[in-house]
């Protein structure tokens, strides 16, 4: 049996870490968390978890040097799973608290829930709680997972430039985008650690993945 994946957790002082790390081990992942840039090099895949605001979480990356290692990992190959702001910040800006860049991984920016949907209905901002996803797309990820419920916290989504970078949608409202991946790029609006059963059928999809890309 082979022996379980390392996987860094990145810590730029926001996220739940713990928990992320609790539900890593869950699903048979060995999880380092590290603030070390040079971590991120030695390990087979790297997890961006992360709640709050998407300048804080840029800003607080850039501080450590984390935003250029995450970029340099991601372009080395190195699976890479982004988990709430960690979905964000893959995206080349975002309009919360004014203009803010990105990783620019992918194309597209991230805007704020209106506060009416589309036919006029009003809706709560953040959206907050359990909301199925839609999963498309064939990667390798996506073939393991089924459409069930997660759980969101956000009042900001991302909007990518190019369609076949969405791979799970979701409505509140209107649809947005839930899940998005590309190459060795997975990364979700959502909380797993959070989402119970859905959750950890994730993970294990995640593991599975790695795996497969480590063989």
């Amino acid at each position: 049996m082979p022996s379980p994946p390392r996987i860094a957790v990145v810590d730029y002082g926001a996220g739940n870490l713990r928990s992320v790390a609790k539900a890593l081990v869950r699903s048979g992942i060995d999880p380092v968390v590290t603030d070390a840039p040079g971590d991120l090099a030695r390990v087979d895949a790297v997890v961006l978890p992360g709640v709050g605001a998407f300048a804080d979480g840029m800003r607080a990356l850039a501080e450590r040097g984390l935003d250029l290692a995450i970029v340099e990992t991601i372009r080395a190959g190195t699976p890479y799973l982004g988990l709430c702001l960690g979905l964000q910040v893959l995206f080349e800006e975002s309009e919360e608290h004014g203009r803010n860049a990105g990783l620019g991984i992918l194309e597209g920016r991230v805007t704020r829930f209106a506060d009416q949907d589309s036919s006029g209905k009003r809706r709560l901002v953040p959206h907050i709680g359990w909301n199925t996803v839609e999963f498309t797309g064939d990667h390798p990820m996506c073939a393991s997972l089924v459409d069930e419920p997660f759980y969101f916290v956000h009042s900001y989504y991302a909007k990518p430039t190019n369609p076949k970078d969405v791979v799970g949608v979701a409505s509140y409202g209107d649809p947005f985008t839930a899940a998005v991946a590309r190459d060795n790029v997975f990364a979700v609006q959502f909380h797993p650690e959070k989402s119970q059963t859905a959750g950890r059928r994730l993970l294990d999809a995640f593991r599975k993945w790695v795996d497969a890309c480590r063989a």
